[in-house]
């Protein structure tokens, strides 16, 4: 190689090293809070593209919150930012409070957004901020990251939003839990590095976090992970992850710093996120596209449940049969009641939707109880309407 190709050569590597450097500078920047959306031409639902990949929380007291992202393009781009929404009347009607938006069009997105409700009654909203989908799979883990609003009183439905904090690399798609041990247990991932699927651990009650141990996933079926971790009777965690051959599985006995290697497991799902919950009774939720045993496309949400950790499920409760519904979340209130989010035609109808159910109505599984899910079906939001 003569001078001039060496030096052309490392000019290009340092310009492309230097514009990595910008790019992750403008990454860390906290994102902009927007109150009032709804009132800003480019952050009204009609103005939308794209809506989706929801979650909800609800308050000891019962107001429900909600979170999407949303963009004014029909895709997950760089356009993207997180929608967060409350109700004070049980989901009947919701009034969207804030947008979280790194820079508008700019190259930094706010996507992948999770709530939830701590043991002290507070409300935690998750979300990652990452440049350009297109530099993601190249650089994530790099350029990608968890943010976090702590709002101390989740009663209020005009909350003051504290400052962004980023806690750590990576994307957090699905619901932390909370060990026996006190500790709590981010699942985070980045995606396209090995070990991607992470068990990330805080003893101070959110104040700090660490990676204790993460999963392999071989690279031959990676996708984006999305795993979920459950702390099972007999003390172990059960993890699993989003995968091309539906769900994988992976067994802790030491809460989270090793993990056997990572199978397929019995649950038939297609390339989608589930959702899996510990329930007020002791028994195990499992929201899924389908039957337990049979792999199907993004529809047909299913509810199950299991009296034995995991190992054997009911018949299903199907809560929405239409194709292109996916993306569950939810969380049972302390009277019983299920509640699950979801979204569908996310770059059509651009639905957010919420319904609710029991345990004993999973039991039953008849029309009766399928027509009441149902009648309690409640559009959140949706997009691109006039």
């Amino acid at each position: 190689m003569n001078l001039k190709v060496c030096y052309v050569f490392l000019i290009t590597i340092m310009t492309h090293n230097l514009f990595l450097g910008q790019m992750d500078k403008t990454f860390l920047d906290p994102p902009k809070l927007i109150k009032n959306p709804s009132s800003v031409k480019n952050y009204s639902p009609e103005s939308r593209k794209f809506t989706g990949i929801s979650s909800l929380a609800i308050s000891p007291k019962g107001r429900m919150w909600a979170t999407w992202y949303s963009g004014i393009t029909p895709g997950e781009d760089f356009n993207n930012y997180v929608v967060v929404a409350t109700s004070g009347d049980n989901g009947q009607t919701w009034e969207e409070v804030l947008v979280i938006d790194p820079d508008e069009q700019g190259p930094v997105r706010a996507f992948d957004p999770e709530l939830w409700i701590d043991p002290e009654g507070k409300l935690w909203i998750f979300w990652s901020q990452s440049i350009h989908k297109e530099m993601d799979k190249h650089y994530d883990g790099i350029n990608t990251g968890v943010w976090v609003l702590k709002v101390d009183d989740a009663e209020d439905s005009n909350p003051s939003w504290p400052t962004p904090k980023r806690i750590i690399d990576g994307i957090m798609m699905c619901k932390p839990i909370v060990l026996s041990t006190g500790e709590w247990v981010l699942p985070v991932s980045t995606w396209q590095i090995n070990d991607g699927a992470k068990a990330v651990i805080s003893v101070d009650h959110g104040q700090s976090w660490q990676v204790r141990g993460s999963v392999n996933v071989p690279e031959l079926f990676r996708n984006a992970d999305e795993h979920m971790i459950i702390e099972r009777k007999d003390g172990t965690l059960w993890m699993l992850v989003r995968t091309k051959y539906g769900i994988g599985e992976s067994i802790s006995k030491d809460k989270g710093y090793s993990w056997t290697s990572l199978i397929p497991s019995k649950i038939q799902h297609p390339t989608a996120r589930f959702f899996i919950y510990r329930l007020n009774s002791g028994n195990l939720l499992l929201v899924k596209h389908g039957p337990i045993d049979m792999k199907i496309g993004r529809s047909h949400l299913m509810a199950f449940v299991s009296k034995d950790d995991g190992h054997s499920w009911s018949e299903g409760l199907l809560l929405d049969q239409r194709k292109d519904v996916s993306y569950p979340d939810g969380q049972q209130t302390a009277d019983g009641s299920i509640y699950i989010t979801y979204d569908y035609k996310r770059k059509g109808d651009q639905q957010i939707l919420v319904t609710n159910f029991s345990e004993d109505d999973i039991a039953l599984g008849s029309d009766k109880s399928i027509l009441e899910v149902y009648k309690r079906r409640r559009i959140i939001s949706q997009g691109g309407k006039k």
